[in-house]
């Protein structure tokens, strides 16, 4: 074999060009791709029962016959309190509709109820504040981070779903889109 080094050579950048082929076959252009769906899209909303920051509790029932935003967030997430400036006038701007409403879950079951309490206070959240004990509904709807949201059709139906922050026009647009109302 003469110039052996060159075989070698060559053989390594066979192997590297078959690596680089098998790569580009199996993987996506699109590293984030995987979470800009959810596996709720056009399914029944999951059944909940939770908690309320003002002590009542909200259902799943709850949601029935009305247009609902489900906001999965936490106090110390930073896109969530990115995104909180466009959540507040997406409320404002559909509250005099009594056929929209806007549910913020409190994603971390660890985060005190008094520290929650406070947030919201500050920050003017004004619809309703869900806890989630246990993660069930965090869980149940296959929420992988925060902020996170879903739009629920008056049936029940998860329509929409935005993983990351989202702004008011992108919600009224997804809203207008189902046929719900305008703002």
């Amino acid at each position: 074999m003469k110039h052996p080094a060159r075989w070698i050579a060559g053989a390594v950048g066979l192997v590297v060009v078959a690596f680089g082929v098998v790569l580009a076959l199996n993987v996506g252009t699109d590293p984030g791709n995987g979470v800009k769906t959810s596996p709720l899209q056009n399914k029944a909303a999951p059944a909940f029962d939770l908690p309320t920051l003002d002590g009542t509790r909200i259902t799943d029932a709850d949601l029935q016959g009305k247009w609902t935003v489900i906001n999965f967030w936490n106090t110390w997430c930073v896109p969530c309190q990115q995104e909180l400036p466009e959540l507040k006038k997406f409320v404002k701007a559909h509250a005099g509709d009594d056929t929209v409403q806007t549910v913020g879950i409190v994603r971390d079951p660890q985060e005190p109820k008094a520290v929650i309490a406070k947030y919201a206070k500050a920050t003017g959240m004004d619809w309703t504040l869900a806890l989630d004990p246990g993660s069930k509904a965090a869980l149940d709807f296959a929420t992988r981070g925060q902020p996170e949201t879903f739009l629920v059709a008056p049936n029940g139906e998860v329509l929409v779903y935005f993983y990351g922050p989202v702004t008011q026009r992108v919600l009224d647009q997804a809203l207008a889109a189902a046929g719900g109302p305008t703002s």
